[in-house]
């Protein structure tokens, strides 16, 4: 059942352009905003000593290794390594149906808590952005990994999505709530999207996510609202609704309580 209340709040704040720094400026203000977590989080202590689990992605068998005490974190893989406890030491998991860009995401967000671009606060402003994005010179990413693509390329669907729903589906399919709702948060953050793009995802996430998800399914149903001037001119929109599909059903209800709330609003008397 749809719920009404799928507002999302989370927007990033203005970039300005800022002046040019010492070294000694940069490196202070690097260490600003790195101490400053989110504290939705959970506080990971990885054990460093346990066995080494070796992890195949995708159909090109892309080979990543944890430890194992780090990947059962995950009831998902925590229940796959019980599976395997009287098996060989070499312990292996296998998931072809996985994108090795988006299993990175997951597995860095295991050991350290988050994944790049880290999601950053700025205390003095009150507004949350992506690693990077005080700054806009390019050469300057206070310590971090260079500029990302909000997008990925996904093998199954032959075209781009966008990473952080890859990231929220894949974190739902190994029950990491706090991923779920850091992806989300990070999602809210992104803008200047193609349409085609947003329209793909909100397939995709409909797709790879259960019927009684109210946060990732909500935050396209209200995005496409907001910005409905937009999506009404577009060609690629129209495809979509005729296409059909549970979410623009989901849509029109979601458009009818909004406009229901609308009218709502103002045919309330005003009191003299």
């Amino acid at each position: 059942m749809f719920k009404r209340s799928f507002a999302q709040k989370d927007r990033a704040g203005k970039i300005t352009k800022q002046p040019k720094r010492s070294f000694r400026d940069t490196a202070k203000q690097k260490m600003m905003f790195e101490k400053l977590d989110s504290p939705q989080l959970e506080s990971v202590s990885p054990n460093l000593t346990s066995a080494i689990v070796t992890i195949v992605i995708g159909p090109d068998q892309r080979l990543f290794a944890a430890h194992e005490d780090v990947l059962s974190h995950s009831p998902f893989f925590a229940a796959a390594l019980r599976d395997q406890f009287f098996e060989s030491n070499s312990r292996r998991i296998t998931l072809p149906d996985e994108e090795a860009e988006v299993f990175s995401c997951v597995l860095e967000y295991l050991y350290k808590g988050d994944y790049y671009p880290r999601l950053m606060h700025d205390k003095r402003r009150n507004t949350w952005m992506l690693e990077g994005a005080a700054d806009e010179d390019p050469h300057s990413k206070l310590g971090g990994r260079g500029s990302v693509e909000p997008t990925i390329f996904h093998s199954g669907l032959g075209d781009v999505i966008l990473r952080d729903t890859a990231v929220y589906c894949a974190a739902d399919r190994y029950g990491l709530e706090e991923l779920k709702r850091l992806s989300l948060r990070k999602q809210g953050l992104q803008s200047g999207i193609e349409v085609g793009t947003i329209l793909r995802s909100a397939r995709y996430a409909y797709e790879n996510t259960p019927d009684t998800d109210s946060r990732l399914r909500a935050h396209y149903l209200a995005l496409i609202i907001r910005s409905r001037r937009t999506f009404k001119r577009s060609g690629t929109m129209q495809m979509e609704m005729e296409m059909g599909g549970k979410l623009f059903f989901d849509l029109f209800v979601a458009m009818c309580n909004h406009i229901d709330d609308i009218v709502d609003v103002t045919q309330v008397p005003h009191l003299s």
